[in-house]
């Protein structure tokens, strides 16, 4: 027997130990079973287990996909609101949407429509929903279609994931109330104030139309939400921005704060709209169709959209042409002349990059930002010898070029330079060619004179085509998205409704075709290369085919 005090002392350690032990194993069995914040999104998203494996999904017809191919997110969508493709229809799959009780008709399901839905079969529960992804059951018993695999998922990873698809519920959206719809565009403090002016022209006369639509469509009223659309208003807010791009990030967290909107629409840059795509992605917000010729490449973003690659497209236009290896004399050395701080230093670099690639030489004049016109005429003469001479030059520069050098072949940025109304010299007009990145005048004519009649109808007055068109442009896809959207307001499914319809678009004003898709960001993908007719002519003659480089 122990002493008294021994055992006074050693008790209550070796109780302390049991409880301390009892409560790890219920820790450890808890994280068996209780789903990380993240883990079922980076199953949803990136078919990557807890475990760090990849997922793995088994067709009915003993096809395998894993990881990525396997991830929900390719045929459910980012938002879990599904999708239609062609004949097959996608559901949603978000808890609200699984839960619901059956329903004779559309008409008596308490939800937001959305395309997909199936509301004659029993609710979900999940444990149900867990034979659904494990065994292709549905909730009544019956086999899934053939889309979707069978996934072998252990009991933590499943929780994790089923938590997910709870989270996906968004029942209060910020910028969206019963009746107003908030929207932001974005104006950055070195945006041209010519290109300003035009933009928030067409966009307040656009709200403004919108609304005296809105206002006279009377308001149906009824406790079934399935049957009717909420007519809502549209309210536009004009964010500028002050200071140094390092501030921009910041100022668009306390306007969002102060003024929350559904999504960004249009917005005008000058050197860099990238503050502004970082702001869209880590708040979350759709970013639709900004104005700004250097966007930001990164097609793993999702929030933020464009109409092309701008300066970044032309300078793979350019390089695939100098590249090409069809051509009769290959290209050894190429002189690129740009100003400091603008948006042709990051084309430029751009085109470096991919040429090195290849074993071209790249010589760079970077004229100061303070440089004279005649500065431009003088790095022009620092180009001889060149196979190509590539210039990034804004209109003013053009302008100014002097004669023209012994270059073989000399290409210019037509969106830096002015397009077709670019003030070549006549002895350079020639032997330039100038990148494109969209259809030519002739062809877009008749697409560009729907918006151009708009703006005559509203007075609006046409102080730069190309911004106002595709301003009009960025609008419309709205618009058209959101009625598709019908009273279904999440983020990620707007931007999932404008890739599903963007293509059937007959109305795409500059460009001949718009696509998007899942980890595409650009809608317009090509360009020309154009020459002019003769030196003293606008005309543009294409100097190939469209390019998709």
């Amino acid at each position: 027997m122990l002493p008294a005090t021994r055992l006074q002392t050693t008790r209550p350690v070796r109780v302390l130990g049991l409880f301390f032990t009892a409560l790890l194993l219920q820790v450890a069995a808890a994280r068996e079973v209780t789903p990380g914040p993240d883990l079922g999104e980076a199953i949803y998203r990136n078919g990557v287990l807890a475990s760090g494996k990849p997922l793995v999904g088994t067709h009915r017809t003993g096809v395998r996909r894993q990881g990525a191919d396997a991830a929900c997110v390719n045929c459910h969508r980012r938002s879990g609101l599904g999708a239609v493709e062609g004949r097959s229809a996608i559901p949603p799959i978000t808890a609200r949407y699984l839960f619901r009780p059956r329903a004779a008709k559309l008409e008596d399901l308490d939800l937001p429509f959305v395309e997909g839905i199936r509301p004659d079969r029993d609710p979900y529960t999940e444990a149900t929903i867990a034979r659904a992804i494990r065994d292709g059951l549905n909730s009544e018993g019956a086999p899934l279609g053939d889309l979707m695999p069978r996934f072998a998922l252990n009991d933590a990873d499943m929780a994790a994931l089923i938590a997910h698809l709870k989270r996906l519920d968004q029942r209060h959206v910020p910028g969206v109330s019963g009746t107003v719809l908030h929207f932001a565009t974005i104006i950055t403090p070195d945006a041209d104030p010519v290109k300003r002016k035009g933009m928030l022209d067409v966009l307040e006369h656009y709200f403004k139309d919108k609304n005296a639509v809105q206002r006279e469509t009377p308001r149906l009223r009824s406790t079934r939400v399935m049957m009717f659309k909420v007519n809502r208003i549209w309210e536009l807010h004009v964010w500028e921005l002050t200071g140094e791009p390092s501030t921009w990030e910041q100022q668009l967290k306390e306007k969002i704060a102060k003024e929350p909107v559904f999504a960004v629409i249009s917005g005008l840059a000058g050197k860099t709209w990238a503050p502004v795509h970082a702001f869209c992605e880590h708040a979350a917000v759709p970013c639709l169709f900004p104005n700004v010729e250097v966007p930001v490449d990164a097609e793993q973003d999702f929030y933020s959209v464009y109409l092309s690659k701008g300066v970044l497209l032309e300078a793979q236009l350019i390089g695939s042409r100098i590249l090409d290896p069809k051509r009769d004399k290959s290209v050894k050395t190429v002189h690129q002349v740009y100003r400091a701080g603008d948006t042709g230093g990051a084309a430029a670099a751009a085109l470096a990059t991919l040429l090195k690639t290849r074993g071209v030489t790249v010589v760079n004049h970077s004229l100061l930002q303070s440089a004279a016109k005649e500065d431009v005429a003088k790095s022009i003469g620092k180009t001889t010898g060149a196979d190509a001479l590539v210039l990034w030059l804004r209109r003013d520069d053009v302008a100014a070029l002097g004669a023209a050098p012994s270059a073989a072949n000399v290409y210019l940025s037509g969106l830096m330079g002015g397009l077709e109304r670019t003030p070549l010299p006549l002895d350079w007009r020639t032997r330039t060619r100038l990148a494109y990145p969209f259809d030519l005048p002739e062809q877009r004519r008749v697409r560009v004179n729907y918006p151009l009649g708009w703006f005559k109808i509203r007075g609006i007055p046409v102080v730069d085509e190309q911004v106002q068109a595709d301003t009009y442009l960025a609008c419309g896809i709205l618009s058209e998205a959101i009625n598709h959207m019908v009273d279904t307001f999440v983020r990620d499914y707007l931007l999932e409704r404008i890739e599903g319809m963007l293509e059937h678009r007959i109305i795409t004003g500059y460009y001949p075709r718009l696509t998007l898709a899942a980890k595409q960001r650009f809608a317009s993908k090509g360009g020309y290369l154009v020459r002019f007719a003769d030196a003293s002519s606008a005309r543009l003659i294409a100097d190939g085919d469209w390019v998709v480089p």
